[in-house]
C-alpha cells in the first residue's frame, strides 16, 4: 500500500497538468480563435502524440532494460521537460507560440503517460490491482479537485499562476516517485521473468531477449479485447467531449462565470475521488465487468438529465452523481484490460488502453464542437449519453468476466 501511495504522486502530477489544461487553455486559444469546433480540435494535439506515441512507448518499455527499471527512465526524461512546458504555456505571445508550447508539452507528456500507468501492474499482484488503481486514482482526482477547486482562484488572480503551480508539483512528483520506487526491487513482474521461455534463443542472455522480445498489437486482440476495446472508446467520446467543452458550456450556455465554470468540475472530481477506493474494493468483489456496466448505466442517466438541469445547485448536484458514476468505469476499466492479457504484455496492452482513449479524445471534442456550431451548447450532454449507450452495447457483447492466466516467472 505504501508503494502504491507513493506512486500515486505519478498519477497525481498528470491528473492536475491535464485537468489545468483542459479548463484554462481553451480560455486562451478562444482570444484568437471563434470557433468551438476550431477550438477543440486545438484541445486534441495532444491525443495525436498519445495516438502514435503511447502504444509505441508503452511497448518499448515492455523491452527496456536499464539499471533504474522498464518504466523509470521515461519519466526521468518526460516529467521535467512536461513540468517546464507547462509553465511557459500562459506566456505565449500569440497564437503561435501558444500552439507550439501546447505541442512541446504535449510531446513531453506523451513520453511517459503510458511507462507511469503501467507501473502500477509492475509492482502489484494481480488481484489486487483493481484496489491499487483505486488508489492512485484517488491521488489523481485529488489532483483533479485542486486543478479546478484551487486553480480556479489562482487563474482569478494571475491566469499564470496555475500552470507554474502545476509545473512546480510536476518536479515534486518526480522527486518523490523516484526517491522511493525502486523498479528492480520492488517489481512484482521484472523485466526477465516477463520474457517467455521461446523468446530466449540459445546462447542469447536475458537482456538481448528482453530487447528483442516483441509482442504485436494484433496477437493480444481476442472477442473479449475488441469489445472492451470499443466500449473504451465510447465512454470517452463522452467524458472527453464533456470535459474539454463543459467550461464553454457553462460560460456560454447557462450564462455562468469563468471561475463558476470550472469550479462546477470540481464536485464531479471530488465524487469520483471519493469512490475510486471503494470502486476499487466493488470491482474486486463482485467483478469488473459489472460494476463497469452499472456505471456506464448511471453515467448515460446522468448526461441524459443534465440539459434539463434548471440552476447551478442541481447541475452540481448531477455532476456530483456522475463523478460517483464514473469512478465505477474508470477505476475499473484499466485493470480489466490488463487481466485479459498476459504479464509479458502490460505496456503493449497499457498503450492500446491509450490508442483507444486518444482516438476518442481525438474524434469527440471536434466532432462534439461541430454538433454545438450547428445545433448549440444543448446538444452536448444528449450526444454524450448517445455515446454512453453505444459503450453499454459494447459491454453487454463481452461473454465471460475470466482473465488470461498469469505467466509463471522463468
Amino acid at each position: 500500500m505504501k508503494r502504491i501511495w507513493l506512486l500515486g504522486f505519478g498519477f497525481f502530477s498528470i491528473s492536475i497538468t491535464w485537468s489545468l489544461y483542459n479548463a484554462f487553455v481553451p480560455f486562451f486559444l478562444e482570444k484568437y480563435v471563434h470557433s468551438v469546433a476550431l477550438i477543440s480540435f486545438l484541445m486534441t494535439i495532444d491525443n495525436y502524440f498519445a495516438l502514435f506515441l503511447q502504444p509505441w512507448i508503452g511497448s518499448r518499455s515492455d523491452r527496456t532494460n536499464t539499471r533504474y527499471g522498464r518504466r523509470m527512465p521515461y519519466l526521468m526524461l518526460g516529467m521535467p521537460l512536461a513540468a517546464v512546458l507547462t509553465m511557459l504555456i500562459p506566456f505565449h505571445t500569440g497564437l503561435f507560440t501558444l500552439l507550439l508550447f501546447m505541442m512541446l508539452m504535449n510531446l513531453s507528456m506523451s513520453l511517459y503517460r503510458s511507462p507511469t500507468v503501467a507501473l502500477m501492474p509492475d509492482i502489484t499482484p494481480e488481484p489486487q490491482r483493481t484496489k491499487a488503481n483505486g488508489l492512485i486514482n484517488f491521488m489523481g482526482g485529488f489532483g483533479s479537485i485542486l486543478a479546478f477547486g484551487v486553480g480556479s482562484k489562482l487563474y482569478n488572480s494571475n491566469p499564470a499562476l496555475p500552470f507554474i503551480v502545476a509545473g512546480a508539483i510536476t518536479l515534486l512528483c518526480l522527486l518523490i516517485v523516484t526517491r522511493f520506487i525502486k523498479e528492480n526491487r520492488d517489481g512484482v513482474n521484472p523485466a526477465a521473468a516477463a520474457v517467455p521461455e521461446a523468446a530466449i534463443q540459445p546462447g542469447m542472455d536475458r537482456t538481448a531477449a528482453i530487447r528483442s522480445h516483441r509482442i504485436s498489437f494484433k496477437s493480444q486482440l481476442d472477442r473479449t479485447t475488441v469489445f472492451l476495446l470499443a466500449a473504451i472508446f465510447f465512454w470517452f467520446v463522452a467524458y472527453q467531449g464533456v470535459e474539454t467543452l463543459f467550461t464553454l458550456y457553462g460560460k456560454n450556455h447557462l450564462g455562468l462565470s469563468e471561475q463558476d465554470a470550472s469550479f462546477s468540475l470540481t464536485f464531479f472530481s471530488l465524487a469520483f475521488v471519493l469512490f475510486a477506493v471503494p470502486s476499487g474494493w466493488l470491482g474486486s468483489r463482485f467483478g469488473k465487468k459489472k460494476v463497469i456496466i452499472i456505471g456506464v448505466c448511471g453515467l448515460m442517466a446522468v448526461f441524459a438529465t443534465v440539459g434539463l438541469a434548471g440552476n447551478l445547485l442541481m447541475l452540481r448536484a448531477l455532476l456530483l452523481t456522475g463523478g460517483i458514476f464514473w469512478a465505477c468505469i474508470n477505476i475499473n476499466s484499466y485493470p480489466y484490460v490488463v487481466a485479459t492479457g498476459t504479464e509479458e504484455s502490460i505496456g503493449t496492452r497499457t498503450g492500446m488502453y491509450y490508442l483507444v482513449s486518444s482516438l476518442a479524445a481525438i474524434s469527440s471534442p471536434p466532432l462534439l464542437g461541430l454538433l454545438i456550431d450547428l445545433w448549440g451548447y444543448s446538444v452536448l450532454f444528449y450526444s454524450a449519453a448517445l455515446s454512453m449507450a453505444v459503450a453499454l452495447l459494447c459491454m453487454l457483447l463481452i461473454h465471460g468476466n475470466k482473465s488470461k492466466r498469469l505467466r509463471r516467472p522463468l
